[in-house]
């Protein structure tokens, strides 16, 4: 029932590298009301073929098992925490 943010990532990805340090942010900031989750897409192909993730960083919000928001790039701790504090309630 809570929301889950998906990061779908790539170690060898600089601009996922530079999002690292906002998502555990979030993490922080989100814990208790929303998890926080990484996927490596070399590693997961299938699943990220399966959520059609063709640009990473991907960041996808889920609520219910249902995408409710997908963040494709760079976002601001701010931006993220919004988004999950908005479908939490």
């Amino acid at each position: 029932e809570q929301p889950i943010l998906v990061d779908f990532y790539a170690t060898w990805c600089g601009p996922c590298q530079i999002q690292l340090p906002v998502l555990e942010e979030v993490a922080r900031r989100v814990a208790g009301q929303a998890t926080v989750a990484k996927v490596n897409v070399d590693d997961a192909q299938k699943l990220a073929v399966r959520f059609g993730i063709q640009s990473i960083p991907t960041l996808v919000l889920f609520k219910n098992g249902k995408i409710v928001h997908q963040f494709v790039g760079s976002y601001s701790s701010a931006n993220l925490i919004e988004a999950i504090e908005k479908i939490a309630k």
